[in-house]
């Protein structure tokens, strides 16, 4: 099973204050111990909401809004996509994270949608366009 780690934004994230040294070493650390697990496909932190833009999309209407966005509860400031074998699993990892930012932080973990979720709608031409575009994907990294 994939998850999602959504961790969420603070003040000082969307305020661009960058970590410490101290800070980047022990998230260093802890991506190492999921590498060596073999849990970590993929992690990165992002910059602010204010250097951002989103699309809002109404039919076949498109808009651009810049960043800053207004609610930091509802932003991301970074993320993991780890493999887990249940959500209690990727729970477990995500206790021993150390504190993402330096005020009281929150992480969402969500499980990623596999093809087979999504039962007889995913047709065998559907799940062998997921398997090639992976594919694809994979080999361009």
């Amino acid at each position: 099973m994939r998850f999602m780690v959504i961790v969420k934004a603070s003040k000082d994230s969307e305020a661009g204050v960058m970590p410490s040294t101290e800070e980047l070493t022990a998230m260093g650390n802890f991506n190492e111990q999921l590498v060596k697990a073999g849990v970590l496909l993929a992690g990165e932190g992002l910059h602010p909401s204010s250097r951002g833009k989103r699309i809002r999309i109404d039919g076949d209407k498109r808009t651009v809004i810049d960043g800053p966005f207004a609610e930091t509860k509802e932003l991301v400031a970074g993320f993991w996509l780890i493999q887990a074998k249940s959500m209690e699993e990727a729970v477990a990892w995500m206790q021993r994270m150390p504190a993402p930012h330096r005020e009281p932080s929150e992480v969402e973990i969500r499980q990623v949608f596999d093809t087979e979720d999504f039962g007889d709608a995913a047709t065998p031409e559907i799940r062998a366009q997921e398997e090639r575009l992976r594919a694809e994907a994979s080999r361009q990294q």
